[in-house]
């Protein structure tokens, strides 16, 4: 049986958000996935995936004999199908040198004239939904959250690590897990210290994030001392290990928010400059959005530019610690009643 072939070279969190896509086509036979070195990481595990093809774009695999390589590599494997998560014109290219017959994408994406099959993309529907529709063929308003919500699979190892990061947690005391980094600057909420001050004698706070967000962790511990930084200290699936043990993730709109929809983690998320009606907000079951939606410059960019292009940055800095708190505190008290 001829595996499917599914192309994500994207962010993170477009990893993550790719797993219903390849529960779906698993159902159908092996499915192998071509992905950066940190997005195959995230994939340790999952039953869907019978191999990942590491595809490192920016590194050994750059320009135009990277992708010559990459694809005799895939050409010998004879896939029948690939699906382009992500619609580059070189993730296109590649599939059409990888000699794969059927190639489908969206209608809408710089590769589709690499395609043989373009699936028109809905704009107001979840991004979960939009990947899901290159294996239906066909965009579906309404999905099952059950089938839609993304899924990844810790290991022993990262059990271990999150066991050895915890041994000096508050017994008994509830986690709320603090993912105050992003990318972008204008999406990182600035209030996270204060959020930790408000839970610190309720709850044992952890923060995770990446090396980069190591300065923004200081800034929480500084004011709850005896908060767990995990930044920079657990690997992505050991992060989300982390994160399904926790009570409740307050994010921004980054990486996390995924992980949490991945491991069902009750979810606050802060959208400043964007919208969850991008696509890309939480999906774990029981989920708040904070954001200022009475400002008329919101939303400025589908990503969230390095600066605020007015000079205000009011969509992040008007949200208030309370209010975040407000609806942290509805999803802890219906996780207990």
């Amino acid at each position: 049986m001829t595996a499917s072939l599914v192309i994500q070279t994207s962010f993170l969190g477009d990893m993550v958000l790719t797993t219903p896509l390849l529960a779906y086509l698993a159902d159908a036979g092996p499915v192998d996935v071509v992905s950066t070195p940190a997005g195959a990481a995230l994939l340790a595990n999952h039953p869907a995936v019978r191999r990942t093809i590491v595809y490192d774009k920016r590194g050994r695999d750059r320009g135009a004999l990277g992708v010559m390589r990459m694809a005799s590599h895939l050409r010998e494997a004879r896939y029948d199908s690939a699906y382009l998560a992500q619609g580059s014109m070189r993730s296109g290219a590649l599939a059409l040198a990888a000699g794969i017959r059927e190639r489908v994408g969206f209608a809408s994406s710089a590769g589709r004239w690499f395609y043989t099959t373009r699936v028109p993309p809905i704009e107001n529907m979840h991004h979960a939904a939009r990947l899901l529709a290159l294996g239906t063929r066909a965009p579906e308003r309404t999905v099952d959250p059950d089938t839609l919500r993304p899924r990844l699979y810790p290991g022993a190892p990262e059990r271990s690590a999150v066991d050895a990061l915890l041994a000096t947690a508050r017994p008994g005391a509830p986690i709320i897990a603090l993912a105050p980094g992003s990318v972008w600057a204008t999406k990182r909420w600035p209030y996270f210290a204060d959020l930790a001050r408000a839970f610190a004698n309720e709850a044992q706070i952890a923060i995770v994030g990446a090396e980069a967000d190591r300065a923004l962790a200081a800034e929480i511990t500084a004011t709850a001392p005896d908060a767990i930084d995990a930044t920079g200290r657990l690997s992505l699936l050991a992060s989300a290990e982390l994160i399904r043990r926790a009570a409740l993730l307050v994010t921004n709109d980054s990486a996390p928010q995924h992980l949490a929809s991945a491991m069902n983690t009750p979810t606050v998320a802060v959208f400043g400059p964007t919208v969850p009606e991008f696509g890309f907000g939480p999906l774990a079951s029981r989920s708040a959005v904070a954001g200022h939606d009475a400002l008329a410059c919101r939303p400025c960019d589908r990503h969230g530019p390095q600066r605020c292009p007015l000079g205000h940055w009011r969509c992040m800095r008007e949200i208030t610690p309370d209010a975040v708190a407000s609806l942290a505190r509805q999803l802890l008290s219906f996780g207990t009643s």
